[in-house]
């Protein structure tokens, strides 16, 4: 059986700030247990002991010496939905009330990266393939041919990096490399480590990384363009031969309308129209809206910022309100747009709602009781919220890029087929238009509207299918010598 170790610093349901998490959670899940051996590993974080301390295990100390860290870590082991997560205790970079946005975050994710090779080495655990997660975990493929390339072992196992979202990449002063993570100097002499004439852990791990995969096929293509690539984009061209996207899928217990606790009413496919019916006056009078069944509840569950298209939503709510509608949005973000979505509701009251926050409940309600979740995005890797409102029969408008691309279909009035509706071009003419689309198969062909309910209803999201392609994935590398 084939050993593969989750590297990340997130994944539910201990700690969440995005997709990220639900991916850690939801794949190890998924992977056939029969050929591979799952465990993952990721910080203590004190939300984390706070919850869970009483439940963990206790497996061993470790010290880790690099460069100036001179620290000591706890190993814990807990059992979750039959996989093994181990936690690296430290108080020093972990004993935090968050997760990411600390001045020392480059000494925190470089303890980090070097405790789990410490690990591996004092619990005689080498897995065959470490499967890194984001720029947080990327330096660990160097450390593991550079620093750590003396113990067999280690040298040996395979590493595959998963980027989420390109525009994060973790760069910081040359000095870390050498302060925090002990490397000789001739490797950014040479470039191996170097970027400009600081160091970027995204870029060290492309470089280092055995194969390299991000969430989305479009988005695996976009990276490699200057638009996109995020001034990454000539390394990933250079490694394009061991480069893929493989689509994200979602926990389809976790998101199930068939047994979701947080609706007013649960439904799935032969009973869609009396439970959509049902749940959109509940979540419209919960928000505080008029009980209208009559007026299309359209709804963002969204971080409020320039990526997932906020600008051209707002520049579009005017032309969308002149029709028989209601918007309700969810979500934090950039001020001016959490100002702007207030001053729309003073001046809409009963017609918009704007919930600042986060509210995991009424995002579920939001999912089952809208009629049209919107994500005009800018870029997006692979996106949650598409497939979650599917799985609800709440039809996604999207824009084409990244994997809203890869999983909305848009309608197609001659087949029959489709699962939402979809534009290119990043304008609020463009959002507009394909709205009046939508607003108008909604209104005047109610058969058509059901039709496309079914089909998202029916659409596979879940994590299966992508599970397969990562276990052939892993077999191809363990095959290269």
């Amino acid at each position: 059986m084939n050993r593969v170790l989750f590297v990340s610093f997130e994944s539910l349901p201990f700690v969440k700030t995005g997709g990220l998490a639900d991916v850690v959670y939801a794949l190890p899940k998924a992977l056939d247990r029969k050929q591979f051996e799952v465990r993952v590993v990721m910080p203590l974080f004190k939300t984390i002991k706070e919850k869970y301390y009483d439940g963990l295990k206790y497996l061993d100390h470790i010290y880790v010496r690099s460069g100036y860290i001179n620290e000591e870590a706890n190993i814990y082991s807990y059992i979750n939905e039959g996989v093994e997560y181990l936690f690296i205790e430290n108080d020093t970079f972990f004993d935090r009330d968050g997760v990411y946005g600390y001045s020392d975050d480059a000494a925190r994710f470089s303890f980090f990266n070097c405790a789990v090779l410490e690990m591996m080495i004092k619990l005689d655990y080498y897995p065959d393939i470490c499967h890194e997660h984001d720029y947080h975990t990327a330096i660990l493929p160097a450390l593991c041919k550079i620093r750590y390339n003396a113990i067999e072992s280690i040298r040996k196992i395979k590493h595959i990096l998963t980027i989420h979202n390109l525009a994060y990449q973790g760069q910081y002063d040359k000095q870390i490399l050498f302060d925090c993570l002990a490397f000789d100097y001739k490797y950014y002499e040479n470039g191996d480590l170097r970027y400009n004439d600081s160091c970027n852990f995204m870029k060290i791990g492309i470089v280092f990384a055995d194969y390299v995969t991000t969430v989305s096929r479009t988005y695996a293509k976009e990276i490699q363009t200057p638009e996109y690539g995020y001034n990454l984009d000539m390394i990933l061209r250079y490694r394009k031969d061991d480069l893929c996207g493989i689509v994200n899928g979602i926990d389809t217990d976790l998101f199930d309308p068939k047994t979701d606790k947080n609706i007013a009413k649960n439904y799935y496919t032969r009973n869609y129209l009396s439970g959509k019916r049902l749940n959109k006056a509940a979540l419209q009078k919960e928000l505080g809206l008029e009980v209208r069944p009559d007026a299309m509840l359209v709804g963002m569950v969204s971080r409020l910022t320039f990526q997932k298209g906020a600008d051209i939503f707002l520049g579009a709510i005017p032309e969308m309100l002149k029709h028989n509608i209601q918007i309700a949005i969810l979500g934090t973000g950039e001020s001016k747009y959490e100002y702007a979505f207030r001053m729309l509701e003073n001046e809409n009251k009963g017609r918009f709602v704007y919930y600042c926050g986060y509210n995991e409940a009424l995002a579920h309600s939001m999912y089952a009781g809208l009629d049209m979740l919107l994500m005009p995005s800018l870029f997006e890797p692979c996106g949650i919220s598409q497939l979650i409102s599917m799985r609800y029969g709440t039809l996604p408008l999207v824009r084409e890029t990244g994997g809203l691309k890869d999983t909305v279909e848009p309608l197609n009035e001659y087949t029959g087929s489709g699962t939402g509706f979809s534009f290119g071009p990043y304008s609020v003419y463009d959002l507009v238009k394909v709205f009046e689309y939508a607003y108008t198969q909604y209104t005047d062909y109610p058969d058509r509207w059901k039709m496309l309910i079914r089909n998202a209803m029916r659409y596979d999201v879940s994590f299966a299918k992508s599970a397969r392609e990562y276990e052939d994935l892993y077999r191809r590398v363990l095959e290269q010598k």
